[in-house]
């Protein structure tokens, strides 16, 4: 990639919502036993294109897009204030949690690179390495860490990119989002308002984040448990600093691909026609084709011993899934590993292997109600156990159903969003298309040998199923 050229480090607080508010003061925010489980992982990347229109000018940018991207961020961050704090586990404290204090701020980065724009923000193969300078770092010590970070790249005359780090702790998929909505809403404000508000601009009800704690109904038992997991490593048991990873190979090439509604259907009719199990036993939704059919190929593209070890999992979503349930706008993470199905490769790499992975990931989506969080912390937990080294892993990162093309901050909808850390392990990432409802958009990092041979796969099944349902009418 293009040398990039910082401008400018600036610490960004949150506004004061009225002219003599000044009650910013230190307070806590607990974690949840679910949120346990995240405390160590590396931050959550993304990055999300903006093109220029021919009247945006890189001196417009500077003069108009800048001051109000870094406006609307202090203003939002005063409804979001447990983001501009940190993470710590102090010795005395039994668990971690956030300490927010009164002049506490959130790291923004702006920065300038010649890259090509159109070539990073495209879907064809690109170097994985040429993203990470575009997203942020979090400052992570022994006991205490950062818990978002932002940058702003201009690419002269063509565009800009958002850059975003954030701790999984807080973060998931549903949290990120709700915050860059709110804060591409307040910055949209601003076309109509100015930089001076008249009154303290307001979120909608579906952008203001919930901080209760009180309204979590959780078995008892599961904070110690998970406490206990974490403990093993006694050397570092309250360390914060995630565990070091090698550096990306520069053969890793990065990739978006479209699954259209139609593709999607056509997989779907596959698996009704060639499953033996009833229909109305399958769960057949957008997220389980997608990813059963990525999946597949990505086994099938590794080839080898068809005895080797197979390990893939999701993140679910267990807001809905309390009783009572809560809001959709509960402010944390709330989502926990599923999954850890082992197998072996040769259950996917006949030709019936994507309605045996269809099958597998539909019986785990309608169990996870059913069987509650007891269910899935005990299985997780088991699991490790059991994950060897030499295991080919996946995982899934993201939604179809957060919305994430509708990040307009007054400029237009984003030309190419993705998630930078796919590129560490086989993870894809998921996200609705830009433009069209009901399809799917995915990412993913490979090797460039390996690459060739996923892209032969991926766009060639669906092409066949089409091709079979046109002979079967003639």
């Amino acid at each position: 990639m293009a040398p990039l050229n910082v401008i400018e480090n600036v610490r960004v607080s949150p506004a004061n919502k009225s002219s003599d508010d000044d009650s910013v003061n230190s307070f806590s925010l607990p974690l949840t036993f679910l949120e346990f489980r995240w405390i160590k992982f590396h931050a959550s990347q993304r990055v999300i294109f903006y093109k220029l229109t021919e009247a945006s000018s890189t001196e417009s940018f500077h003069s108009h897009i800048l001051p109000k991207l870094k406006l609307s961020l202090s203003l939002v961050l005063s409804y979001y204030l447990p983001v501009a704090g940190r993470l710590t586990w102090g010795p005395q404290n039994p668990k971690p949690c956030i300490i927010v204090s009164k002049h506490d701020t959130v790291s923004l980065t702006v920065a300038e690179t010649d890259a090509d724009f159109s070539f990073l923000s495209g879907k064809r193969p690109r170097p994985a390495t040429e993203f990470h300078p575009l997203a942020p770092e979090l400052t992570v010590s022994n006991d205490s860490a950062t818990l978002l970070s932002l940058q702003i790249t201009l690419f002269p005359n063509q565009g800009f990119c958002i850059g975003t780090a954030s701790h999984h702790s807080i973060f998931d998929a549903t949290t990120s989002t709700m915050f860059l909505k709110s804060w591409a809403h307040i910055c949209r404000l601003q076309e109509h308002h100015g930089n001076n508000f008249t009154e303290f601009p307001l979120l909608p009800e579906d952008l203001t984040p919930n901080f209760d704690r009180t309204i979590i109904n959780l078995p008892s038992g599961h904070e110690s448990k998970m406490l206990s997991y974490l403990s093993k490593d006694r050397d570092h048991f309250r360390n914060l600093k995630p565990p070091p990873i090698d550096e990306i190979s520069t053969d890793i090439v990065r990739v978006s691909l479209d699954l259209t509604l139609e593709d999607i259907e056509q997989l779907r009719e596959r698996v009704k026609n060639e499953s033996s199990r009833p229909l109305r036993e399958l769960h057949l939704s957008t997220f389980v084709i997608a990813y059963a059919y990525a999946w597949t190929c990505l086994v099938k593209a590794r080839g080898g011993n068809g005895n080797r070890p197979i390990l893939f999992y999701y993140a679910a979503d267990f807001r809905s899934r309390l009783d009572p349930p809560l809001p959709a706008t509960y402010f944390g993470s709330f989502v926990f590993p599923i999954g850890w199905f082992q197998y072996k490769a040769r259950t996917f790499l006949n030709e019936d292997g994507f309605v045996k992975a269809v099958e597998i990931l539909s019986d785990s989506v309608k169990g996870i109600g059913s069987r509650g969080i007891e269910s899935s912390v005990e299985d997780f937990l088991e699991a490790k156990k059991k994950v060897k080294t030499g295991v080919q892993v996946g995982s899934v990162a993201g939604s179809t159903r957060l919305g994430i093309y509708g990040l307009d901050f007054g400029w237009g909808r984003p030309a190419q969003t993705g998630i930078v850390p796919i590129d560490r392990n086989e993870a894809f990432s998921m996200s609705e298309r830009r433009d069209e409802s009901g399809g799917v958009e995915i990412g993913l990092c490979l090797k460039k040998k390996e690459m060739n041979i996923f892209l032969s796969l991926f766009k060639r099944w669906p092409k066949t199923i089409a091709i079979l349902k046109m002979v079967s009418k003639i």
